[in-house]
């Protein structure tokens, strides 16, 4: 299944993309795309539903989140084997993590707002990984069983605010707008591998020498082992988002660097989750 949620912002209402493109509305059979709904009995249950019959939603609406009532956005650092070197940064020998701030969560398809004296705004696709079932100290073998879909992820950054201002990472990574979700949940049945998805994303068109162009199998850490690293650490509910890192790619890596301006366009995206874009707006624009 592919779930989103498409509407205005604070009113979205919950769907399904059917197998020809339309979006299908759901909310004669669930609240939104959140919390319980995220349950893998409930999964089930949306599962059995014939699109066929759900209502067929006309025109192109905006799309939200595709997850609703995010609790956190746990993020991983250079996760893929080559995205260090080109951050002048060492290979980390386990997981590292920060969080992202939920109010940074936006529509897959919203305008990115370059925040008040940012001078380095940079991308970063990566696979979103959304927890169905919560628990803790979950064991790799069975991390799987908590996972209720996928989604493309734009991991925003700041660098000037993450780098350069001392302290955590969080600073550059929580602005508003700095986490473009969607533009579906996809449910594992249709992810058969994921640790083989490949991700790319462009900006202003640059496709034929993309920016990012990899593949998850050259993460450092594989899935199963960082949901169940994290859930070491802080119990993981259902709905939480954990962004699993970017590739190289970024603008921070080019040679000389090279950050987002206002006015261009980003289209990231993911083998099967779909993709995303955004036009870069100024600050109060």
């Amino acid at each position: 299944m592919k779930l989103l949620r498409y509407g205005p912002k604070g009113r979205e209402r919950p769907g399904l993309l059917d197998r020809s493109g339309e979006i299908r509305d759901l909310s004669a059979h669930v609240r939104d795309i959140g919390g319980v709904s995220l349950l893998p009995e409930a999964l089930v249950t949306l599962r059995g539903i014939d699109p066929a019959r759900l209502p067929c939603i006309s025109g192109m609406p905006r799309l939200g989140p595709c997850v609703a009532g995010v609790g956190k956005i746990i993020c991983v650092g250079l996760n893929y084997r080559d995205h260090p070197a080109e951050s002048k940064m060492i290979v980390p020998s386990e997981p590292v993590l920060f969080l992202k701030s939920t109010s940074a969560l936006a529509g897959p398809n919203d305008d990115l707002q370059i925040p008040r004296g940012a001078e380095k705004t940079d991308w970063e696709v990566e696979i979103g990984v959304v927890i169905g079932k919560p628990d803790k100290y979950i064991e790799e073998k069975s991390a799987a069983e908590h996972i209720a879909g996928f989604c493309v992820v734009n991991d925003v950054s700041e660098r000037s605010y993450q780098l350069e201002r001392g302290g955590q990472w969080d600073k550059g990574k929580g602005c508003d707008g700095f986490a473009p979700l969607g533009p579906g949940l996809v449910t594992p049945d249709e992810v058969p591998d994921p640790q083989s998805l490949d991700l790319w994303l462009d900006v202003d068109g640059h496709r034929y020498h993309r920016y990012q162009s990899a593949n998850a199998r050259d993460m450092i850490f594989g899935i199963p082992h960082l949901i169940a690293y994290i859930s070491q650490f802080m119990s993981l509910q259902s709905g939480d988002v954990i962004a699993t890192g970017t590739p190289p790619g970024v603008g921070l890596g080019q040679n000389p660097p090279i950050y987002l301006r206002a006015d261009q366009a980003l289209c990231a995206g993911i083998t099967g989750l779909g993709f995303q874009q955004q036009r870069t707006v100024a600050w109060n624009s």
